[in-house]
């Protein structure tokens, strides 16, 4: 799977746990996403790019990065879980280390890993849709309900297109 390819699905839903804090509960949220982007055993090339594009979206105040956390599943099946703020060198992911919010249990990450393949690493994400919130608010205070949520993934959107044209 692709970093963009990775999507999550209904099955995969993560909880809030009681990590999230209270200055974060009291803010104007905007919508939450998450995705766990799976690196296969020596299928990977690090370049730094999506590590750019993360940071650029921050900068931009497009998301707010709430955790993210990396799962490496082990050939013999056992998981070893690294926190952001475990890994020596950042890069450029160093400047968002203080915004995180740390919202994923260690239960999320096992379960979430058990869908990892062995000898894989995996990138588990949780962000702010900042650009979305003051929407999100209004809709709050018009006491509008979230009914349905789900994400088209982007190959079968471009394949309906292309259908449509032919």
């Amino acid at each position: 799977m692709s970093e963009s390819e990775a999507v999550a699905t209904d099955e995969q839903t993560l909880e809030p746990t009681d990590t999230l804090t209270g200055e974060l509960l009291d803010e104007e949220l905007g919508p939450i996403d998450y995705i766990v982007v799976e690196f296969p055993a020596g299928e990977t090339n690090f370049t730094g790019a999506a590590a750019a594009e993360l940071v650029s979206l921050v900068q931009s105040n497009t998301i707010r990065v709430l955790d993210l956390i990396f799962v490496y599943k082990n050939e013999d099946g056992s998981i070893d879980i690294d926190e952001l703020e475990d890994v020596d060198d950042l890069g450029p992911l160093g400047g968002i280390v203080s915004s995180l919010a740390e919202v994923l249990a260690e239960s999320d990450l096992l379960q979430l890993a058990d869908a990892l393949s062995p000898g894989s690493r995996a990138a588990v994400l949780v962000w702010e849709n900042t650009w979305a919130a003051p929407f999100a608010v209004a809709l709050r205070k018009t006491g509008a309900q979230l009914v349905a949520a789900d994400r088209i993934p982007t190959q079968a959107l471009i394949a309906a297109m292309q259908n449509e044209g032919e």
